[in-house]
């Protein structure tokens, strides 16, 4: 069997996420969502409970694609979960920068371990979960952004932080 990981914090998932997510798990017989723990990232828009949560929402039609969470290195939960793969999306040059570097890493830590890069298609090529909190605190139609599934619980929270702008 195939199994792949696709790791990220997905605070919340968007589109160009879930557009990877299709896409990956085309290819692969089985792709698990890893919600990852970002050390580097302080607390979040939503835990990562919530965030499996979503993304099980928006991927129930896909059913090679599991969803998960995890607090340990990302070469450590594909070791345990017998994946020899991680899937990673590239917007720019500058993701590559950084993903080519921490799939060495991953790579050292579990040399059985690869990564397959996946472009963005050009739509969502400036879309990031950051973009999408923005413009959810300003009121902004979220349509092209976010799976419709999940845009009123994306607003809500956002509401429910305090960090709105209206």
């Amino acid at each position: 069997m195939r199994r792949a990981i696709y790791p990220g914090s997905f605070d919340p998932v968007t589109l160009g996420h879930l557009d990877i997510i299709k896409r990956a798990s085309a290819i692969f017989d089985e792709l698990i969502v890893c919600v990852s723990v970002n050390s580097a990232k302080t607390g979040g828009l939503f835990s990562p409970e919530e965030r499996v949560a979503l993304i099980r929402q928006v991927t129930e039609e896909l059913p090679n694609v599991k969803v998960d969470c995890s607090r340990e290195l990302v070469a450590e939960y594909a070791k345990s979960h017998r994946a020899r793969v991680l899937v990673k999306g590239l917007r720019a040059v500058s993701d590559y920068e950084a993903e080519i570097q921490m799939a060495m890493v991953n790579a050292k830590l579990y040399p059985k371990l690869d990564t397959v890069f996946l472009y963005t298609r050009p739509k969502y090529a400036y879309l990031s979960s950051t973009v999408v909190k923005e413009l959810a605190r300003y009121g902004a139609d979220l349509s092209d952004f976010v799976p419709r599934q999940i845009i009123e619980q994306v607003r809500a929270k956002v509401a429910a932080s305090g960090q709105d702008y209206l």
